[in-house]
């Protein structure tokens, strides 16, 4: 029943944690540089948030990836950093905690519940990304941005893949 709330709850999430990862378009508007990397931002805290909610569960299956997208996370936000000094952009990085870090209920740490739940959790954020990423890429306002999101889309789009098999094997 848990995971069946989980997976209603990252449906009717989605639109909200679309706008938590920078998703903001005036109409058909492309998403800008300072958007692009604001969302990026917010997706490494979700995973960074999502590393918080792990440690305080034990599940080390999930810990140790989750430890792994975190680090991952950094590296990317590392990248990101160098290229919004570069063009000078201010991102809107929101303050409150990801709604997806905070689904994964304490009293399931040990079964496939909490594993599925953890899988749940993170495909509306990395569709999120992913579908940024895309728009931005149908009209770049910088080259240097273009080409991080090239090559950040296989990747995110393996991941969210990953996530999406596992969650159906748990």
């Amino acid at each position: 029943m848990r995971v069946l709330v989980a997976i209603i709850l990252a449906f009717i999430s989605t639109a909200a944690l679309a706008d938590s990862t920078g998703e903001r378009s005036s109409g058909n508007r492309p998403p800008s540089a300072t958007d692009v990397i604001s969302g990026l931002y917010n997706f490494s805290r979700f995973q960074q948030d999502l590393l918080e909610s792990t440690d305080l569960k034990g599940n080390a299956e999930v810990k140790n990836l989750a430890a792994l997208r975190a680090e991952e996370a950094a590296k990317r936000d590392k990248a990101l950093k160098q290229i919004q000094q570069a063009i000078g952009a201010e991102p809107r990085v929101d303050k409150a905690t990801s709604v997806g870090a905070s689904r994964i209920e304490p009293e399931t740490s040990d079964g496939p519940t909490y594993v599925r739940s953890f899988y749940a959790s993170q495909i509306p954020e990395y569709e999120s990304a992913i579908k940024l990423l895309e728009g931005y890429l149908k009209a770049p306002d910088n080259p240097a941005l273009a080409a991080f999101a090239r090559e950040q889309l296989p990747l995110l789009r393996s991941q969210v893949g990953d996530a999406e098999r596992t969650m159906a094997d748990k």
